[in-house]
């Protein structure tokens, strides 16, 4: 059986995976982007969960519950979510999105595309996201067209047009770099 393609992914790509040993600041930033994503709606498996947590206890992060959410057995995974919560909590890093619900999906566009601005999320994918999840929900809005002009682009791109994937992947890049460069930390709920 062949592997899904990338275009098929139409959530957000877990953190990337690197040969290295994760450091303790990475698995915190791991942890705090899983947050987000489950603080904004997003499903996040319980061996994610579980796998984050294991991450963070080898790089070193210190946490009364972590030990207990890194060694969940399967047949104790539906206890990952409740255990990672409390972890994040210890740790600090509980995120609370706006209770507004319009708020909430500014905030979510302002992470979305930082993580597009800063590589760890593929542009067509985060495109995709604030496309279809959020410009959509806040009646397309003036700020986020240029980020759906490129999600359009991206989804339906064909080798036939003469421009590379890879230059409309750093049209998305930029972008969203001029999103967040527009619109401020404070009112995205950041």
């Amino acid at each position: 059986m062949a592997a899904p393609s990338a275009d098929m992914r139409a959530s957000f790509s877990p953190m990337p995976i690197e040969k290295t040993v994760m450091t303790r600041d990475d698995a915190l930033k791991q942890l705090s982007h899983i947050a987000r994503e489950r603080a904004f709606g997003r499903h996040v498996g319980s061996d994610r969960l579980i796998k984050a947590g294991l991450n963070a206890l080898i790089a070193g992060v210190e946490n009364p519950s972590l030990a207990m959410l890194a060694g969940l057995l399967r047949n104790e995974e539906p206890e990952a979510p409740a255990l990672f919560d409390r972890v994040l909590d210890e740790l600090g890093l509980l995120f609370h999105p706006p209770a507004d619900p319009r708020a909430a999906k500014w905030a979510m566009a302002y992470w979305v595309a930082g993580q597009i601005a800063d590589g760890s999320l593929d542009p067509a994918a985060g495109t995709h996201l604030i496309w279809a999840d959020i410009a959509h929900d806040l009646g397309y809005p003036e700020e986020l067209e240029p980020l759906v002009h490129c999600a359009h682009s991206l989804d339906g791109w064909e080798e036939s047009w003469g421009v590379a994937f890879e230059e409309l992947n750093g049209e998305a890049v930029e972008a969203a770099k001029q999103f967040l460069s527009t619109w401020p930390a404070a009112e995205a709920g950041d």
